[in-house]
């Protein structure tokens, strides 16, 4: 069966389960208890466990020790794991006691260029690099759920496929890594899953999940715009063409293809970061580079923008009799959430932490990499909020950013139950269906 025939027949496996009453797609409350048991049992192993990866955090593609612990967690229990997968992830499975369908959870590992200043006593002996995305507390939550979730292997309709990623904040220049990676090297396809869930730390407050139906995050693709004019005296600019004055057009009309030619209701973000170019001050400059980011939620303003952009580069170099190089380069897609997965796993969340809890995402500028896991296998991403009470809400990548560890066991709770819930409700449903 095709991946494109399998992902239809999951649709109208999910479809139907939307129409179910809540308490059709509920663990039961002997399942919910064990879960609640196995997390009290392993709860300080796990903080343990999140607090070492904070100490010792290791930059994309660097994530060695990390990896290391994760598999020595995860081998003496029986997980079939396969390592050095995208260079330093981990894909551990865990088969169930009954037959079933397949479906995967991802953690990202890798920490930040960052130097820490939250004061913790287990903050980072690495200086210079700092858990500041909270990717320590998704390793652990992930960790700790495929441990609970093991005690309960017997009663498992299916498998479930744990991922353990790196460089999710970007491989070093030269090097490949991430998400799409991973999904190259088959991390999806052994056995191939139905669905796949992942999840991040959030400023918001303790307990509380946000959730799309939709876009999550931005597609987050880059650029660089190379300028070449002339050189010539300062006092004589007639002798050259000035690359910097052609620039500083280029950037204004840049900022037109948001402002003036995409629709209003399709956000989009243009951004140039970096302007370099000159090497004196009476000198007309005959080179300037322009790097920036295009950030767009639907795929047609991400095919339309580029090639507006290099419209306006080629004329306004033309006019000037200047020269240009446009470089684009494709980054990460936009978070998709399948909304028939979505609405799915709404009555678990609700049901776990109460209608107040569960809030509405609204889809941001921001990228993330889980996008290619999701294309490959319907999604679902959720933020939870680990902002304590009288906890300021600093900001990911920030210096001072401190999950507060509650929110550790209630990552672990959820996604017990989201995977559970996928698995049983699946496994009902598709009976009769093709591909199950």
């Amino acid at each position: 069966m095709s991946t494109r025939t399998r992902h239809l027949a999951v649709l109208a496996v999910l479809a139907v389960l939307t129409g179910l009453p809540a308490a059709a797609r509920a663990v039961d409350p002997k399942t919910s208890q064990r879960i609640e048991a196995e997390i009290e049992k392993s709860k300080a192993e796990i903080i343990k466990i999140r607090r070492f990866l904070h100490m010792n955090p290791e930059l994309s593609n660097r994530e060695v020790e990390t990896a290391r612990l994760i598999a020595a967690k995860l081998q003496p229990l029986g997980f079939e794991v396969r390592t050095g997968v995208a260079k330093t992830g981990i894909v551990a499975i865990l088969r169930g006691g009954q037959p079933g369908p397949a479906v995967a959870v991802r953690a990202d590992m890798d920490a930040l260029p960052v130097q820490e200043e939250t004061g913790l006593p287990y903050r980072s002996l690495n200086p210079g690099v700092m858990h500041a995305c909270g990717h320590d507390v998704h390793s652990s939550v992930v960790l700790g759920t495929a441990m609970v979730l093991n005690a309960l292997k017997p009663s498992l309709k299916g498998t479930i496929t744990f991922l353990f990623q790196p460089a999710e904040e970007g491989a070093p220049a030269g090097e490949e890594g991430g998400a799409d990676v991973m999904v190259r090297e088959g991390a999806l396809d052994y056995p191939p899953v139905s669905a796949v869930f992942g999840f991040h730390v959030w400023p918001e407050t303790l307990g509380t999940v946000l959730v799309a139906p939709g876009n999550v995050t931005a597609a987050a693709d880059s650029f660089t715009i190379t300028v070449k004019g002339k050189s010539a005296h300062g006092a004589r600019p007639q002798e050259g063409i000035d690359a910097v004055v052609i620039a500083s057009e280029i950037v204004t009309a840049l900022q037109t293809i948001v402002s003036r030619a995409s629709d209003p209701t399709d956000p989009a973000v243009l951004t140039i970061g970096t302007i370099n170019g000159g090497t004196r001050r009476n000198i007309i400059a005959d080179r300037v580079v322009l790097e920036g980011t295009i950030r767009t939620l639907s795929e047609a303003s991400r095919k339309k923008i580029p090639l507006l952009m290099e419209s306006i580069v080629k004329n306004i170099t033309g006019i000037y009799g200047a020269g240009y190089q446009y470089e684009y380069v494709p980054g990460n897609p936009s978070v998709f959430n399948n909304p028939e997965l979505a609405a799915a796993m709404m009555p678990t969340l609700i049901g776990l932490l109460g209608k107040d809890k569960v809030a509405p995402w609204k889809p941001q500028m921001i990228a993330e990499d889980f996008a290619f896991l999701a294309r490959k296998a319907p999604g679902f991403y959720f933020f939870l909020g680990v902002r304590g009470p009288g906890q300021a809400a600093t900001p990911l990548h920030s210096a001072t950013f401190s999950p507060d560890e509650r929110a550790i066991p209630l990552g672990i709770r959820i996604l017990c139950h989201l995977l559970l819930d996928a698995l049983d409700t699946q496994s009902a449903l598709a009976a009769g269906s093709p591909g199950f």
